[in-house]
């Protein structure tokens, strides 16, 4: 199959399985191709700026269309969008147009002919293909490729200014880290061997021994990854870590804790001595944990088939307990290009009803004078400060433990990141001890 064949199987695959998510999907269906490395990074490159951008090349693509984009068969809708963004991206019309519907082979021989009028038509009009001008909601919403209500619930809680500099930076492909296993290797050793096999790698700027790469292609076939040296793993998520601060020979909890970044991160830190009890509700989740400790050469990690409401341990038994709560996942939308068109309206109340949940109960897991930490990869106030205030009602025994530093910015008692500050994902971080 050629790379645009490949594209089209991933953007049609993608829409059709309501639980398939791109970050999944697109490195399997690579792995099973005998693509060149270049070519993959193509694929790879087209269909996260097709998700990510979906929202504007449906309006540059509907001045040329009798019906709405969305009544075309799947395949004709993925070629579209593919033919539009290789147009944006600078490919030559002619590959952009003629290579794309040559892909189009014997799925849709019928529509090789309009899906070639349209991209011609597309191509004529431009560039520049910047969408509409304007301030308001709708425009931003179309040139940034987001829905209206998360343009217009950012632009209220962060400012026009800010809103408009993550939504801009929520279409940038993100930075590709690695945490060392500091059982195996430390920071020095990780970044020389990646560099050795040609793959450029600079320290990270908020987690001092992250390795932040490019270049990498596959990281699961790395063999720093795959001989369980290194994780990849954000350096916000890093960094909620060092804010639990988990000591060798302590007993710490994590609820949500699936797939596993930041519970291997835990016991790593702790030198594998201790323990860490992993909840995930989730078993095809929690079999991703096992995974990860076994290609890590974990033992303190224990997983553990839960609700995180209904916890099967003894109060006041953990020494620290980290909640990395369920979220609308606002913050990661570069990483997860199509989870902007999943999230609904409705969703950062949904999930700040369950984590109020989940903290009464994981606090009541927590030793008097422990620490405990609430972490969400979102920037909604109902998830983050909301919680925050519920808690300082509910729990009013709980303290505020000092938040992180700058770049952090403290919200609360607790403290935001935000992705256009220090280039991660943007996330939210509350410590707090009880008794």
């Amino acid at each position: 199959m050629t790379s645009r064949e490949v594209a089209i199987d991933v953007l049609v695959q993608l829409e059709g399985e309501p639980g398939a998510h791109a970050n999944v999907v697109l490195p399997v269906r690579l792995r099973a191709t005998t693509l060149a490395r270049r070519d993959r990074a193509f694929v790879s490159d087209v269909v996260y700026t097709t998700l990510r951008e979906q929202r504007l090349t449906d309006h540059l693509l509907s001045p040329h269309l009798r019906r709405p984009i969305d009544a075309l068969d799947p395949d004709v809708r993925a070629a579209l969008r593919l033919g539009v963004t290789q147009l944006r991206l600078g490919v030559a019309p002619h590959a952009a147009v003629g290579e794309t519907v040559g892909a189009l082979g014997q799925r849709s021989p019928h529509a090789r002919g309009f899906v070639n009028a349209v991209l011609r038509a597309v191509a004529r009009d431009g560039p520049p293909w910047d969408g509409p001008a304007g301030a308001d909601v709708a425009a931003l919403a179309v040139r940034t490729s987001h829905p209206d209500w998360m343009v217009a619930m950012l632009c209220d809680e962060l400012g026009p200014t800010r809103a408009r500099e993550v939504l801009a930076l929520d279409n940038e492909p993100p930075a590709v880290t690695l945490r060392p296993n500091r059982l195996r290797t430390d920071a020095a050793t990780l970044m020389a061997e990646l560099t050795e096999a040609g793959i450029h790698v600079e320290p990270g700027g908020l987690v001092a021994d992250a390795a932040v790469v490019r270049g990498a292609g596959d990281l699961a076939v790395l063999p720093a990854v795959a001989e369980g040296r290194a994780s990849p793993q954000d350096q916000a998520s890093q960094a909620v870590v060092e804010i639990l601060d988990p000591r060798p020979g302590e007993c710490i909890l994590e609820v949500g804790a699936a797939p596993g970044g930041k519970a291997t991160a835990i016991a790593e830190r702790m030198g594998d001595r201790g323990l860490v009890a992993a909840v995930d509700v989730r078993p095809e989740r929690l079999a991703r944990i096992t995974e990860a400790t076994i290609r890590l050469g974990l033992d303190a990690v224990v997983p553990v088939l839960a609700d995180g409401r209904a916890l099967p341990v003894r109060p006041a038994s953990f020494d620290r307990v980290l909640l990395d709560a369920p979220c609308s996942g606002l913050g990661v939308l570069r990483r997860r290009p199509d989870a902007r068109w999943r999230v609904t309206p409705d969703a950062p109340a949904h999930h700040a009803e369950l984590q109020r949940a989940l903290c009464l109960t994981a606090l009541s897991a927590l030793v008097p004078g422990g620490r405990f930490v609430y972490s969400v990869c979102t920037l909604t106030a109902v998830e983050t400060t909301a919680v925050d205030a519920f808690l300082a009602e509910h729990r009013p025994g709980c303290r505020g433990l000092p938040p992180p530093g700058p770049p952090w910015e403290p919200v609360g008692r607790g403290a935001r990141l935000l992705p256009t500050v220090a280039g991660t994902d943007g996330m939210f971080v509350l410590a707090l001890t009880v008794g």
